[in-house]
């Protein structure tokens, strides 16, 4: 009998590593672009700065996924390996094992152990993998799928903000990405928690809050080291 039921952990990989990129794009790069601005520089250098953190933080957000997720598949082998090895040496150890960890869910002891034993018969090192060490296939870590997430991402949050400088008056620079970017955030912030099922409102109002802190912060630091152009 299929599962007909609709469930949506299997996204939180790839979701995970998309929103985190979209967000840090837009919220990095229009921070960057508002503090520049606020220092009274240039529409070109503005430009020139929000291209280069758009393309410095694509390359430090795949380096940072890559390396960071890549640590936690080198650790998940390096449990299942172990595991393997014990499954190999002392299998009524690990069923054992296995049958305390249902009992301390709830089951009872000799139909626990009979779960144990028919589980393990199909599947010792993917059931210890699950229930011992909470290593799923859809939670297992995957470098390479969080480096393209993250990476394309960063770069579609950051070409935002880069758009609207193009089209934006120069007067009202600051004021014009802020705001939108802040729209911005809170699109991406509603899209990643429908995706993932969850309150959109809530999701947008946080990293809303967070973006305008970021830019708010940006813009002190800017206007302090206000500079006159030169003409």
């Amino acid at each position: 009998m299929r599962h007909l039921e609709q469930h949506r952990t299997h996204r939180i990989g790839w979701l995970r590593a998309a929103v985190l990129g979209a967000n840090d794009g837009i919220i990095s790069t229009a921070s960057l672009v508002v503090g520049v601005a606020a220092a009274s520089a240039t529409r070109e250098s503005v430009l020139v700065a929000g291209v280069a953190g758009l393309v410095a933080g694509a390359m430090s957000m795949a380096t940072g996924e890559y390396v960071s997720v890549s640590s936690q598949a080198d650790t998940e082998a390096a449990d299942l390996a172990r595991e393997q090895a014990e499954l190999i040496n002392d299998a009524d150890a690990e069923h054992q094992e296995l049958t305390t960890i249902y009992v301390e869910r709830g089951v009872e002891p000799d139909l626990a152990a009979q779960v144990a034993e028919q589980l393990m018969a199909r599947d010792a090192l993917g059931t210890h993998a699950r229930e011992e060490l909470g290593i799923s296939e859809t939670m297992s870590a995957n470098p390479i799928q969080a480096v393209l997430a993250s990476a394309a991402t960063f770069t579609v949050g950051a070409a935002l903000p880069l758009l609207v400088i193009l089209v934006a008056p120069a007067t009202y620079l600051s004021w014009t990405v802020s705001i939108t970017s802040l729209l911005f955030l809170a699109a991406l912030g509603g899209l990643a928690a429908y995706v993932g099922g969850s309150s959109v409102l809530k999701a947008a109002a946080r990293v809303t809050f967070w973006g305008v802190l970021a830019m708010a912060l940006s813009a002190v630091v800017g206007n302090f080291f206000n500079v006159t152009p030169q003409g």
